[in-house]
């Protein structure tokens, strides 16, 4: 675990690979053409502190099928909500995986998708309040994608939790989370769009 003591340090929560970073998240959003938006309220399954998050960042990164499929605590706090969230599978945004000139789809659009499948797919929400006044109450989100639906915590409210700590597990394939934090928040990423990024890894710093 890297900077297991720096409280400014938000570590890796699972070894992935970069894919998306959003500031400005709305709390309701529409899905357009070619557009993936990312809406709080559907991500966090209507829970009352999806309000807390609005105008806030998302950091967004998937699992292979060759990547350690179990999620580490990114800092250190306190477990405040657990949620498990029943959704679809093998989910797909409509304007994803059609570019073949036969009209044909392809199979690989729930993984061109991985936005949009935060909002509908099998998932699990983990609110933590970090023990860094700067951060205070994130939310790791482990979503299920294609047939993964089997998303295992091994944590419970009021548990407290260090910075590499086991949060849970995905049971199956490839899969992706997010990381969501307040408005306010400043995240530097210390990586780039198309990293591979290790467990533990000091992924960002605050500021």
């Amino acid at each position: 675990v890297e900077n297991p003591d720096d409280e400014n340090t938000v570590n890796n929560a699972c070894e992935s690979t970069y894919m998306r970073f959003t500031t400005g998240v709305q709390e309701h959003d529409q899905f357009w053409i070619k557009s993936q938006p990312y809406s709080l309220a559907h991500i966090l399954n209507n829970n009352p502190l999806a309000k807390d998050f609005v105008g806030g960042t998302i950091y967004q990164a998937f699992l292979s099928a060759k990547d350690y499929h179990r999620w580490h605590s990114p800092v250190n706090g306190r477990i405040k909500k657990v949620i498990a969230v029943p959704g679809a599978y093998y989910a797909a945004c409509p304007t994803e995986g059609f570019d073949d000139p036969d009209g044909e789809p392809d199979p690989a659009s729930p993984d061109l998708s991985q936005a949009f499948i935060t909002a509908v797919a099998a998932r699990l929400i983990i609110f933590i309040e970090s023990d860094n006044p700067t951060i205070g109450l994130m939310c790791f989100v482990a979503v299920g994608m294609s047939e993964v639906s089997s998303c295992g915590p091994t944590v419970w409210e009021g548990k407290d939790v260090a910075k590499g700590d086991e949060l849970g597990m995905f049971h199956f394939g490839g899969s992706t989370h997010c990381l969501i934090f307040r408005p306010g928040v400043n995240v530097n990423l210390n990586y780039e769009d198309g990293d591979h990024i290790k467990l533990n890894a000091a992924l960002a710093q605050i500021e």
